[in-house]
Formats: structure tokens, sequence, C-alpha cells
């Protein structure tokens, strides 16, 4: 079963914030096949953002998770945030073409 987790926050540092997530890209090498990254930016509120993170799997996210780099990221970027992170993790119970 395919997995989501969708991060809140809120930063007046976007441009920070991408260029922290493409460093962490290039030093974590090519993404796992399934794996999905979409950021998204709220047209109500500019500074409000969520980050779409798609797995293959709950395990395959949560092993992702417990990585010292994925730590290290997740301190830097919270840094930058304003408000949050929240996170929210979520099963796929349907998915449409």
């Amino acid at each position: 079963m395919s997995f989501v987790q969708v991060i809140e926050y809120e930063t007046d540092r976007p441009d920070e914030i991408r260029a922290l997530g493409e460093s962490q890209q290039s030093e974590m090498g090519e993404a796992p096949e399934g794996f999905r990254l979409t950021v998204t930016q709220d047209r109500d509120n500019p500074k409000r953002y969520f980050t779409i993170v798609e797995f293959p799997s709950y395990e395959m996210a949560m092993g992702n998770s417990a990585r010292p780099e994925t730590d290290a990221f997740a301190r830097k970027f919270a840094a930058l945030c304003t408000s949050g992170p929240r996170y929210y993790n979520l099963d796929v119970v349907t998915r449409m073409p």
C-alpha cells in the first residue's frame, strides 16, 4: 500500500528551504522507484506551504525517516520555518487516474 506524508509549514525563507532540499537531494542520490515529492504554496496564505512526499510503502518511509541524514535535514528545515512543521502520515486508500 502506498504511503503519503504531508508536511505543513509557514516560512518567510522559501528560497533557503528550496536550496536546502536541493542539497539534500544531491547528497542522498537517486530517489527510490515510486518516490515522489511535490511542494505546494497556499494561494490564500502565501507564507504557508505543504510538501507532499509519496513512498511506495509505510516501511520505506519510516526507513527514510530513521536515517541520520534525514534527521539532520529535518532540524535545519524546522529552523527555517516560522510555524510548524506539522506532519500528517497517510495511507493511500484509493487512487484515481
